[in-house]
């Protein structure tokens, strides 16, 4: 797990362009705190840099950018390949030789033998740049889940890439802000992909590579996925309890490949214990980690406890307390990299996790998203009646009070980002208007003037799904969970989100996959009594924090009297009311400091 960045042009001398590349591994460097490189291809006007968290093959051997030994190809990769063992052994009935033990090299030995073909083959996260010297083209590739990050700027005739926002702007200052971020940050808590702070920066989309073809200066993007529809349904419930027993099973066993110390996230909720579970199966020196509140509603330690009996290995637990929060706040908002409204609970236990040795944990994100443990997947049956109500009815709905009732005012605009802000939205346009100083019009076009969102049919709980998976776990949990933990220096592995494992649930019939009546109910069964009742059979909390507590007495975000307008110093009275959700004041804080 890594952090990675790199220029081409030939506007620059080769001297600045390595000069700039450097700039932005130091901007990276609390991402790979252990060593650095960069490769300069003077032929083709190119730098790559490179900073290392070293997890697989610790030796020098894995110091990177990496070339195969006849240096055919280069390469900077941030990630780990859980399958990179068995695509070794079939590189080596092959004939292919290796000089280490890194799944780095293996990347670069695949693409050799098997060309672009090979990036479907990856099993795991991964965001790399690689270089083909005879081809003279290098490609940027993003994993097909999107759990690694990778942004670019392609601008007269180069291409600035990096893992970070904040390594981008620091190669290139003169890169201004995208005026429309605010009006998107409003809306949904987080700013979607492709788009990012930084005018005309944007997120390499998942599943896919860019190709930089060097002597034409200019480049496609073109996705890998071998797209196959679902012909036949898993239609029994006891073959698919089974294949989702077998599939997380292979997936957790092979994401605790690791030369450095691994853990993982323990909350007290279904989806951690369940990871936490069944990683202790596979090793005896596991370690777990957990946060702990003095403030009751929020404190799981009975939850954290039950589970913990049933395991080996170090059990670590830390109070996180309202002066960590005020003492820690700026730096979570410096290492942010991009507002976002959650995030916070992920810094604090990378942070205690990188305290205990740890380099790499496993988590349960993703569980939610697979199994329909969020409320919207109920929710979203309503939409459609609400969208027989005339346009004109649901807009009038913005003249209500209470603020979850004038969030169907979204559902004027015929558009299915509409539908997603309905479920999950902060602020609504009206709203947004009025705090920025803009006209309405042009917020609604920010949000609504194009559709990135393809037909997903009837509300039914994939319509859901999809919004889950691709909206909300893809642009605020997979990025913060992300860019929060290598502040740190610590890698999270995502188990629920193997691609293999994925793909076998998607198989399943939706009417055994999601249960009305009690979420997850098909991953709680498919594990035979593994997870203690207490556990699946209590009411949803995740991994939360007392922040609605915490915010309210914070000095600034609870002060009024530093934000501009009447309507984000009415909020902030109502958030001390406790009338808000934490999350639109947090949201309005940070326009604040970005004004």
């Amino acid at each position: 797990m890594c952090r990675i960045a790199g220029i081409i042009s030939k506007q620059l001398s080769t001297a600045e362009i390595s000069n700039s590349v450097q700039i932005m591994c130091n901007a990276l460097k609390h991402g790979g705190p252990e060593d650095e490189g960069i490769f300069l291809a003077e032929k083709v006007n190119m730098a790559f840099g490179h900073r290392r968290l070293s997890i697989i093959d610790l030796s020098q051997n894995g110091h990177q950018p990496m070339a195969d030994m006849q240096k055919r190809a280069w390469i900077t990769f941030n990630g780990e390949i859980y399958n990179y063992p068995d695509l070794k052994r079939e590189l080596l009935k092959l004939g292919v030789q290796f000089h280490s033990e890194s799944d780095t090299e293996v990347i670069l030995m695949a693409y050799l033998h098997w060309g672009t073909a090979a990036f479907a083959m990856l099993r795991g996260m991964f965001a790399f740049a690689l270089y083909d010297v005879d081809k003279a083209v290098t490609y940027l590739v993003r994993d097909s889940t999107g759990i690694k990050p990778l942004y670019y700027h392609a601008a007269n005739r180069q291409l600035i890439f990096a893992s970070e926002i904040k390594a981008i702007k620091a190669a290139n200052p003169t890169i201004g802000p995208d005026q429309t971020w605010p009006v998107r940050f409003l809306a949904l808590g987080h700013i979607p992909e492709p788009y990012t702070t930084l005018k005309d920066v944007f997120s390499l989309e998942k599943g896919h590579f860019l190709a930089w073809k060097h002597e034409e200066n200019s480049f496609t993007i073109n996705s890998y996925i071998n797209t196959q529809q679902v012909t036949a349904y898993i239609t029994d419930i006891e073959t698919a309890r089974q294949q989702i027993h077998d599939c997380l099973k292979k997936a957790i066993k092979r994401q605790l490949i690791s030369d450095a110390p691994l853990g993982v996230f323990l909350s007290g909720g279904i989806d951690s214990s369940l990871i936490s579970l069944l990683a202790n199966e596979e090793t005896e020196h596991l370690k777990t980690i957990s946060i702990y509140f003095n403030e009751k509603n929020y404190d799981e330690r009975v939850y954290q406890n039950t589970v913990l009996g049933k395991l080996k290995g170090e059990k670590l637990a830390h109070l996180v307390q309202q002066a960590d929060f005020e003492s820690n706040f700026p730096h979570i908002i410096s290492d942010m990299d991009m507002p976002t409204t959650d995030g916070i609970n992920t810094w604090f236990i990378s942070k205690y996790a990188r305290q205990d040795d740890l380099k790499a944990v496993l988590s349960g994100v993703g569980a939610d998203e697979l199994f329909g443990g969020y409320p919207s997947f109920n929710r979203i049956g309503y939409l459609q009646y609400l969208r027989k109500i005339p346009a004109a009815l649901l807009g009038a709905t913005n003249l209500l009070g209470a603020d979850r009732y004038r969030k169907i005012s979204f559902l004027k605009h015929n558009h299915p980002l509409a539908d997603y802000l309905l479920l999950r939205g902060l602020f609504v346009p009206d709203d947004i208007a009025r705090i920025l100083d803009a006209d309405v019009r042009q917020v609604n076009e920010i949000l609504f003037g194009e559709n990135l969102i393809p037909d997903l049919g009837p509300y039914d709980k994939e319509h859901a799904a999809w919004f889950e998976t691709n909206i909300y776990m893809q642009n605020q949990l997979l990025r913060d969970t992300d860019v929060l933990s290598m502040s740190h220096g610590l890698e999270v592995r995502v188990p629920f989100l193997d691609e293999d494992f994925q793909c076998l649930v998607n198989s399943i019939s939706p009417e055994i996959r999601f249960n009305q009546h009690q979420p997850k109910k098909l991953l709680i069964d498919s594990f035979n009594g593994l997870l203690p009742e207490t556990i699946w059979n209590r009411p949803k909390m995740g991994f939360t924090f007392p922040l609605q507590e915490w915010m309210s007495k914070h000095t600034e975000i609870s002060n009024a009297n530093l934000y501009k307008g009447k309507l984000a110093q009415d909020v902030v009275k109502k958030f001390k009311k406790g009338q808000l959700h934490w999350s639109k004041i947090f949201a309005l804080y940070q326009i604040q400091l970005n004004d």
